[in-house]
């Protein structure tokens, strides 16, 4: 969602302004490219260094660079935007922009600025609260901006109440609802079903076999996939992610409970993308009580579980199956396999050999894989996988 936009992230002088470095990161992790915009006060509380190496940009302060005269054009700057996020926008800051203020660079940028604009309030609880404050920030949504909204707790005064401001990662999930709104329905009126995470077959009430998946891959197509549009069926095993906006969720534990859930939802679905790591065998046995260790080995007794991928393929007709290969060796021939055999359109294929692809990390390495050949893909953040994978689902007429 947010790969290729520009983003202006402007600092203000809080103390909050160290949540900004994270901040920082996590944009350009996104995609997005960032320019950097510092009060003269914000250089007290974090380095301009420090932005600059995150950012991968000189860091903008003052109206000019008084070495050479060379002149940062606040309209420039407004017209390369596509969104100004002023993080931490202070009390001061937010009067001036309600007032027209244009005393520095940041907020003569603010007033050329044609992009959206979204502000995460920092202050103590008191300023927060303070009747000139709250009708400052009404004025400012009545124009537009988007607020997100400050968090209860600790302060940097001791005192405990409404005022910190949000967390990086949430501001990022924000922004990304901001653009997300004028996102392309083009996936309006389609349903998908998207499996996700790790099943766990139980040994006994306190044993159990599963995987390493952490089904971060999954719920960022299931995110792309309801930002385009479309009804969305996720069907997810263990996970501590947060269900995306706008998606149904059904937790399911097995692969008996996974299956029955997927065909079920397979019946009025226009596709489905098959991402979870589901186990191939569970034990044959449940004990009903925990089994005590002895001197002698034990041995598991394992069945296979029912092949889901394989199931909505034989029943597929017109509609859109695609399938994930994890393997370590013979990676294409065994994608190539299970694409024929699972009668996919087409199959996500990444190596736990790839550095950075493969369970619990935030990227992936991928090659897409369908009758025509093959595609590869250079390592990048599992959400713009996620944006190719739902763009291959696009380019399939039916």
């Amino acid at each position: 969602m947010l790969n290729g936009k520009h983003i202006i992230l402007g600092i203000t002088g809080s103390i909050a302004a160290y949540k900004a470095a994270m901040l920082c990161r996590l944009l350009v992790k996104e995609g997005a490219e960032v320019r950097v915009i510092m009060t003269p006060l914000a250089k007290q509380f974090i380095t301009p260094l420090t932005m600059a190496t995150l950012s991968k940009h000189p860091i903008l302060v003052e109206f000019f660079n008084p070495e050479n005269g060379e002149w940062n054009s606040h309209v420039s700057l407004g017209e390369w935007a596509d969104m100004l996020l002023i993080a931490p926008a202070t009390a001061n800051t937010l009067a001036k922009m309600t007032t027209g203020v244009a005393d520095n660079l940041l907020l003569t940028t603010y007033l050329s600025a044609r992009s959206k604009v979204a502000i995460a309030p920092a202050m103590d609880l008191d300023m927060y609260a303070h009747i000139t404050t709250q009708n400052n920030l009404r004025t400012l949504a009545e124009r537009g901006v988007a607020i997100i909204e400050p968090e209860a707790g600790e302060l940097a005064s001791g005192l405990i109440g409404k005022g910190r401001m949000a967390e990086p990662e949430e501001i990022v999930k924000q922004v990304k609802e901001i653009f997300a709104k004028e996102c392309v329905q083009t996936l309006a009126g389609k349903h998908y079903i998207v499996t996700a995470g790790a099943t766990i077959e139980p040994i006994d009430p306190v044993r159990y076999i599963t995987n390493h998946s952490t089904g971060k891959m999954g719920y960022a197509i299931a995110e792309e996939l309801a930002l385009r549009g479309a009804k969305v069926t996720l069907v997810s095993g263990r996970t501590a992610l947060q269900t995306p906006k706008g998606v149904e969720r059904m937790d399911v534990v097995t692969a008996e409970d996974m299956y029955n859930a997927t065909t079920e939802a397979w019946k009025e679905a226009d596709g489905a993308v098959m991402c979870a790591a589901v186990a191939d065998y569970t034990p044959k046995c449940v004990a009903d009580q925990k089994l005590k260790k002895s001197d002698d080995d034990m041995s598991i007794e394992l069945k296979r579980t029912k092949d889901i991928a394989k199931e909505l393929g034989a029943t597929k007709g017109d509609r859109i199956l695609v399938g994930f290969a994890l393997e370590t060796n013979d990676e294409e021939a065994n994608a190539e396999g299970k694409l024929k055999r699972k009668n996919l359109d087409f199959i996500v294929l990444n190596s736990l050999r790839d550095k950075g692809a493969g369970f619990g990390g935030d990227t992936n390495k991928i090659t897409l894989i369908d009758a025509n050949g093959n595609q590869e893909h250079p390592l990048m953040s599992k959400r713009e996988v996620a944006s190719i994978i739902v763009d291959k689902i696009e380019s399939i007429k039916r």
